[in-house]
């Protein structure tokens, strides 16, 4: 399908903040992909947005005839959430490639059928796990799978912001809260640091009185492993921003941070502390939404399966689900065993320059999410 020097084509479906601030910018920076088209339903995005990268807008009553032109090779869906469903399936039922936001939908029942379009379709579909391709992060998941930290045994993390209400975040229920929005990027680290899939969910969930959020707006959730492994993290849209992670096994920790944010003057960064002392481990920022599209391009151009593929989705969503059925209920909730042959591997680590990242007061005709 594709010559030697051919790029694969992009469409943005949604240009809000994530697309505008991150991927729009970071395409740019990769040798295989090109960004071709914009879809939307903003006439403002539709002529300034479009006017500035020089592309194509396309309505999203005309996505079905975007997906039939021929014009791109593959779509970016970064919509909110519950309308991943909606914009993924036809994709990869029309053979377009699919590089989907996290969390992959709005339930588990969603993520199977985007998974069953995909079967169906044949064409690709990755989600979008950008620290797959984080030096740092790649480099703690491989020494974690190795044994350098011992036996792991205890994971803990906290992830928090200060979400404006008035976003698109902040009025949608569950599936758009802190939980799948945030709770991802530590829920994720432990499953690959651990090597291993909970089988039990446990979350407490409080609403702050000041704040007008439909959803618990910050959450506490325990995981349990087998082997008795523990993991634990904390996620909120209503405090002060935190990130970090402590990963801990029988001959060494490690303490993580930033640990899941990205920017180009963001660098991932951790110090290990043994019986010997500490070691800091610092690592320069690089472009993270570029470095997810030029892996997932590779993969398209040379027919290879990408490895956060809707399975390592779909495995995050059944443990989402645990979590809100557990805040639902106040019980422990039990999962059932999963295992799976695919893992993040260290040549997948790749070091694309940062791009310019525009302001929340350059980009276009937003509700910015930060308060």
């Amino acid at each position: 399908m594709f010559g030697s020097h051919k790029k694969v084509r992009y469409a943005v479906v949604a240009g809000g903040q994530i697309s505008q601030q991150a991927f729009m910018p970071g395409i740019a920076r990769t040798s295989n992909s090109e960004l071709t088209a914009l879809v939307t339903g903003d006439p403002v995005k539709a002529d300034k947005l479009a006017k500035l990268y020089g592309i194509k807008a396309w309505s999203y009553e005309q996505y079905g005839e975007l997906l039939a032109s021929g014009e791109v090779d593959a779509v970016y869906v970064a919509t909110p959430n519950f309308l991943h469903l909606a914009y993924a399936v036809p994709a990869l039922e029309a053979g377009v490639h699919v590089l989907l936001e996290k969390p992959m939908a709005a339930s588990v029942e969603e993520a199977e059928a985007i998974l069953a379009a995909q079967r169906k379709g044949g064409a690709k579909l990755m989600i979008a796990y950008r620290l797959h391709h984080e030096p740092g992060t790649v480099e703690m998941i491989t020494r974690a799978r190795k044994g350098e930290f011992g036996e792991l045994r205890s994971f803990v993390s906290t992830f928090t912001q200060n979400i404006r209400e008035e976003n698109s975040r902040g009025h949608n229920g569950y599936w758009c809260g802190p939980v799948p929005d945030m709770g991802t990027y530590p829920l994720n680290a432990v499953r690959n640091l651990f090597g291993l899939e909970p089988i039990a969910v446990h979350a407490v969930g409080t609403k702050t009185p000041s704040r007008g959020f439909n959803f618990h707006d910050t959450v506490a959730v325990t995981l349990l492993f087998p082997g008795d492994r523990v993991g634990q993290f904390t996620v909120s849209y209503a405090t002060a921003p935190s990130e970090s992670f402590d990963l801990v096994g029988r001959t060494a920790s490690i303490h993580a941070s930033p640990c899941f944010m990205f920017g180009p003057s963001t660098g991932i960064a951790y110090v290990e502390k043994t019986d010997a002392g500490e070691t800091k481990h610092k690592f320069d920022p690089v472009e993270q939404f570029g470095n997810e599209t030029e892996y997932f391009s590779e993969c398209i151009l040379n027919d290879r399966r990408p490895e956060a593929d809707g399975e390592e989705g779909l495995l995050d969503m059944r443990v989402l689900a645990a979590v809100e059925r557990s805040l639902e209920t106040g019980e422990t909730v039990t999962l059932q065993p999963r295992t799976r042959d695919r893992h993040v591997e260290p040549d997948q680590a790749l070091k694309l320059k940062p791009a310019k990242a525009p302001s929340e007061d350059e980009m276009i005709n937003i509700i910015p999410q930060s308060a």
